[in-house]
């Protein structure tokens, strides 16, 4: 097989854990779906049968339990990836991974280390409402301890997933439930060094765009339509939480001068409003004028498809914010029409189906 594919998102990942569970003999794959008809958007598919049941498990509904487990495992010498389908599933965790992963290097003066990684699924779809489609990265983000990482292209979900496989310390790998079906390019002869802090997907000089998983997709939709009107947008990927990437930033906004952070979660304590803080901190005078946050409403994810057209922000509204930003106002009506799709915003293409 050439060391340059294109996979899927979701088939990016698969490949990484078949290539870790050659590479690691102590390495398990253990989660809720993992030998499932679907296994987890494609993501486990064939691993048990090239692996065996004793290295690539199904497990119980008994999150706290079994991340207790993998813990252990991890403090034993092993190398566990546990999968929770969902991140809101996590929550039923959170004592295992805030108490326990994240602090036993630190107790134990870096003498023991807990080389766990937890994958855990955000995003919208098909009406799964407030229990099911919730972006709680933010909340992890601010443990110490726990390294968390959201890669968007299909190339870093592969080289982050070995990253994280490789890495001594908990690392808990965020994945937006619409980003499985993007195909991208792998080059596997990537060096490690390249797959840390955030990376500018696309280069331009009218404003920088800062952006956080799924939603720098539709960051890279409104710069395509901007660039036809001459707005040349810098996009940035924020693929890593911890450590925050405001370097990267700052040197886009150094040239920039403009900046438009989106975030895929709600904008009370996000992310997003951490970057915007830390690069005023760090270098106060590079922005023309204030920077401006997209990101989701500050209440529950709706159930219903006729509410979620008004929760989740697509490319257009990233468009008009940086039309408005840019005193461009004139051209919001045709843009945005322009990037306006007919579907649903809890359906992300007519070929995506559901559930799981």
């Amino acid at each position: 097989m050439s060391d340059v594919m294109t996979l899927s998102y979701g088939a990016a990942i698969r490949e990484a854990l078949d290539d870790a569970l050659a590479r690691h003999p102590d390495m398990l794959v253990i989660g809720e779906g993992v030998p499932d008809p679907k296994t987890i958007f494609s993501t486990t598919q064939g691993l048990r049968e090239t692996y065996g049941a004793g290295r690539v498990q199904d497990m119980p509904l008994a999150e706290n339990g079994m991340t207790g487990i993998c813990i252990g495992a991890a403090l034993a010498g092993m190398r566990p990836v546990l999968v929770h389908q969902r991140i809101d599933f996590a929550l039923l965790a959170m004592d295992q991974m805030v108490n326990n992963a994240a602090k036993w290097c630190y107790m134990f003066n870096g003498q023991q280390k807990v080389p766990l990684v937890v994958r855990v699924i955000i995003g919208r779809g098909w009406g799964q409402g407030p229990q099911h489609s919730q972006s709680l990265q933010a909340m992890f983000a601010q443990v110490p301890g726990l390294k968390v990482v959201m890669p968007t292209t299909a190339g870093d979900a592969y080289h982050f997933m070995l990253n994280a496989i490789a890495d001594d310390n908990p690392v808990l790998f965020v994945e937006h439930r619409w980003l499985h079906h993007i195909t991208g390019e792998v080059d596997k002869r990537q060096p490690a060094a390249g797959v840390t802090g955030a990376a500018r997907l696309r280069q331009g000089n009218a404003i920088t765009i800062a952006a956080f998983s799924h939603i720098t997709i539709e960051a890279l939709k409104a710069a395509t339509v901007l660039a036809e009107h001459g707005i040349e947008a810098d996009v940035v990927d924020m693929r890593c939480l911890t450590p925050l990437d405001v370097e990267t930033v700052a040197n886009s906004v150094a040239q920039t001068g403009h900046l438009l952070v989106a975030d895929c979660a709600p904008e009370m304590a996000s992310i997003g409003h951490l970057l915007i803080s830390r690069l005023y901190q760090r270098q106060p005078t590079l922005l023309k004028q204030a920077p401006r946050l997209v990101a989701y409403p500050n209440h529950p994810v709706p159930t219903s498809h006729f509410l979620a057209n008004d929760y989740y922000p697509g490319a257009e509204h990233l468009a008009a914010a940086i039309l408005e930003i840019l005193d461009r106002r004139p051209l919001i009506t045709s843009v945005c029409r322009s990037l306006q799709s007919t579907l649903a915003r809890d359906q992300p293409d007519r070929y995506f189906v559901g559930p799981f």
